[in-house]
């Protein structure tokens, strides 16, 4: 058991909004706080390696890329901003959401690391990012009739990522053609029986996806 304290000096801190684990390095881990910092940090110390201001508001999400060093995160000041711990003296903004809407989750493409996926507050959609094009969205994925709550790329392949919403879908989409034109609709889709809350593609087994809804989980075969 490990307890990750940043804060000695008192017994209050501020709420953490999510964490992720560094796979190239599973000694890293990196928390985000409504506090509008981003905390890295080694695990086998139980000390922090560095702790930045990392948005202007509240940092909802954090995910590593591939490798050791490249990390991205959201907020609700509506940015996506990456980081690479061997220079942190510098952020470059990625994406900033119309009318600087929050954006609630962000998920790297661990086959392709040049894209990422995130989705903004009460949305609808899920908006796709290529790092090598900043500010802009590559792709927008429609198709949910509700919210979305969750995103998860494909473990095996660079062009597939899962969406699930309030909706109750689960939709599976193809992105191998999104740079030619627009995708408008998914290859695959599963009705649960109440709003889908979170999702996870099995890295070891990547023909099984898990959904959370209710108090139900389920495992789902692709």
């Amino acid at each position: 058991e490990a307890v990750l304290n940043n804060n000695k000096t008192s017994e209050y801190c501020a709420p953490l909004t999510s964490f992720d684990w560094n796979e190239a390095d599973p000694t890293i881990l990196g928390t985000c706080s409504i506090d509008t910092t981003c905390t890295i940090w080694d695990v086998t110390t139980q000390s922090p390696k560095t702790q930045l201001i990392a948005h202007d508001r509240e940092v909802f999400d954090l995910a590593f890329s591939r490798g050791r060093d490249v990390f991205a995160s959201v907020g609700a000041d509506g940015s996506v901003r990456m980081f690479d711990l061997r220079s942190l003296e510098h952020s470059t903004i990625i994406y900033e959401s119309p009318s600087l809407d929050p954006l609630l989750r962000i998920e790297w493409n661990k086959q392709d690391p040049n894209y990422l996926a995130t989705f903004m507050l009460e949305s609808k959609k899920t908006v796709i990012l290529d790092i090598r094009v900043p500010s802009i969205a590559v792709a927008e994925l429609g198709g949910h009739f509700g919210c979305v709550n969750s995103v998860a790329w494909a473990p095996h392949s660079s062009c597939h990522i899962c969406t699930a919403a309030d909706d109750s879908q689960a939709l599976i989409w193809d992105l191998s053609t999104m740079q030619k034109r627009p995708v408008e609709e998914p290859i695959l889709a599963y009705n649960a029986n109440g709003a889908i809350n979170n999702l996870q593609w099995s890295s070891s087994q990547p023909d099984w996806i898990s959904i959370g809804y209710d108090d139900k989980l389920q495992i789902l075969r692709v």
